[in-house]
């Protein structure tokens, strides 16, 4: 959408993204039993590294994405949308804006990774072209890595 613009947050955007990735995540402390990662992360620290990009639209903050570049792939560490905009393509055009920075930086794979309870992410994974790579237990959490090639 025209109105949509995703910018680098800054370190006055904290309040914000700890709001949408706490709002967005909330509702998997009961299946999972206790907090996920992204609710657990220093998103300050993120922020200062330059790794977490804001998706506004029309002033608003609605979704963000945290990306580590990696030797061989840029990761994934968190795509979070607000609840309000789930199902406008706000994931979608944030997982294409990673894929776009992958390309640009000259790396050959998108990397992600989520728990094993979260299986609607991973379906949604796997029709963006995600494939399972491995299976580990990371920080106590069950995980699935996933990858995506650039060709």
């Amino acid at each position: 959408m025209d109105s949509d613009v995703i910018r680098l947050a800054t370190a006055g955007d904290l309040a914000v993204v700890d709001e949408v990735v706490n709002s967005a995540y909330a509702h998997y402390i009961a299946r999972i039993g206790r907090k996920p990662g992204p609710m657990l992360d220093d998103h300050a620290a993120r922020i200062a590294a330059g790794q977490t990009h804001l998706l506004e639209r029309d002033g608003a903050m609605l979704g963000l994405i945290v990306l580590i570049p990696q030797p061989d792939a840029l990761l994934v560490e968190n795509v979070a949308v607000s609840p309000a905009a789930q199902g406008l393509g706000l994931g979608r055009r944030l997982m294409d804006f990673a894929e776009t920075r992958a390309r640009a930086a000259g790396l050959p794979r998108l990397r992600l990774y989520t728990h094993v309870a979260m299986v609607e992410n991973q379906a949604i994974y796997a029709r963006l072209g995600y494939a399972e790579t491995r299976r580990v237990i990371e920080a106590g959490l069950h995980r699935i890595y996933m990858e995506k090639p650039l060709a």
